[in-house]
């Protein structure tokens, strides 16, 4: 583990308030106009730092890893390496940033690119996805608004982190568009389904763990080793049509109401850069049984906004909330999700559920925040929303502060189009 003190300054330029001082060093994927061919990369200030660049100057060649690492189309080569071995790799990166090394900062133009003339790309080839169902205020939310109020909570959910495998191919990077999806919806009062464009397309506010170090098939990972796993994490729209959900989900539960789109953000955040904001989660009662006991804070204090703006281009902030509500832990999730013997791979994505917190404006999801529709927002251009429009972009966007630094996550943003 290598966590950047808070003192140390780039001589990059970097502007306060930035997602990407040097105290984070992000991963991610990049290309340019000028050369298409993807390649890995960090990100510090306003600027995307070409790691394929430096490794061709020789930068890394201490660090005993393999060139094609450098010029990859995904991060998972440089995963697999390991946490011993991309600890090492990012240390290496803030001493080359650091001020100081004027040499370098002479050269800059080689490696450096303003980050809105690049082009992000998916960081990440998902070979599988989790979603879990971890935040109680949504679990209670929902199953009071479906189910009796007096027992939201179904008889399991404090006992396992409930979950269920998604859809990996159709896991997209921040900025690209999504059509509407169509299905099955069984209306009110009606006695027939019908098929259509969904009514109540809905965001999920929600952070995903990507996993670096495999197991074995067979295998378990306690939550104290779970970390040891984790690569890092990264921002999780899990899109949502609630209408095709409700119709569909019993008895095999979520399948074409959340699998026609995910959005994830292009940058992964290391657990080294996240170790500072680490705090102690909610209490669990009824006690866990021992596969699911954990020491140490697992929890992480990161801030969570969600911004709707309409296809007039105005926009509102209808959601705050923050990762440290989440009942179930990462470690917990990775315990449970590997404690029948289920082996994990390099780039498997595993997300929290929809996070919530206590009171209405930190809700989750339109769902909640327009409470099934009987509370609609009203956004500054005079419409309403109880659930997302065509035209509409959402926008989530995260950070972590304390002690003067800020450690942030970028966007996961897309734009709601029409049905094809």
């Amino acid at each position: 583990m290598y966590i950047v003190p808070n003192h140390l300054e780039s001589w990059v330029e970097v502007a306060e308030g930035s997602d990407f001082p040097i105290q984070n060093i992000p991963f991610g994927v990049f290309q340019t106009k000028s050369n298409p061919k993807p390649r890995i990369c960090t990100a510090i200030g306003e600027y995307v730092v070409d790691l394929a660049v430096l490794a061709d100057m020789s930068l890394f060649d201490d660090l005993d890893m393999p060139i094609e690492v450098f010029r990859s189309a995904t991060l998972n080569p440089l995963m697999a390496l390991g946490k011993t071995k991309t600890s090492a790799f990012r240390k290496r990166i803030v001493e080359l940033l650091s001020k100081g090394n004027e040499a370098l900062e002479e050269q800059s133009w080689h490696f450096l690119h303003p980050i809105e003339k690049v082009d992000m790309l998916l960081p990440v080839q998902v070979g599988d996805y989790t979603d879990f169902y971890s935040s109680m205020e949504h679990a209670r939310n929902v199953g009071t608004m479906f189910r009796d109020p007096n027992n939201a909570l179904l008889p399991n959910w404090k006992h396992i982190p409930v979950g269920y495998h998604g859809r990996a191919s159709s896991i997209i990077v921040s900025g690209q568009d999504i059509h509407r999806p169509k299905g099955q919806t069984m209306p009110l009062d009606a006695d027939a389904p019908v098929y259509g464009p969904s009514a109540r397309l809905d965001f999920e506010l929600e952070m995903a763990f990507i996993v670096g170090t495999p197991s074995e098939l067979g295998d378990t990972v306690s939550t104290g080793a779970a970390e040891d796993h984790i690569f890092g994490l990264s921002l999780f729209n899990d899109w949502s049509a609630r209408d095709i959900q409700k119709w569909e989900y019993v008895p095999l539960g979520p399948f074409l109401g959340k699998n026609f789109a995910s959005t994830m953000a292009p940058w992964i955040i290391t657990l080294d850069a996240l170790e500072p904001f680490r705090v102690q989660g909610p209490v669990q009662d009824p006690p866990v049984l021992p596969y699911l006991e954990y020491t140490g804070q697992k929890n992480y204090d990161i801030h969570l906004s969600v911004e709707i703006e309409t296809e007039s281009g105005v926009s509102k902030e209808v959601c705050q909330s923050n990762f440290k509500y989440m009942y179930w832990n990462m470690a917990q999730q990775l315990a449970h999700h590997t404690v029948n013997g289920c082996n994990i791979n390099t780039g498997d994505v595993c997300a929290s559920g929809t996070i919530s917190g206590p009171e209405p404006g930190s809700f989750g999801s339109m769902l909640e925040i327009a409470w099934k529709g009987t509370k609609p927002v009203e956004m500054p251009d005079g419409s309403s929303r109880k659930f997302i429009h065509d035209g509409d972009t959402v926008r989530m966007k995260g950070y972590c502060e304390k002690d003067g630094v800020r450690i942030g996550f970028g966007e996961a943003t897309a734009k709601v189009l029409p049905v094809k």
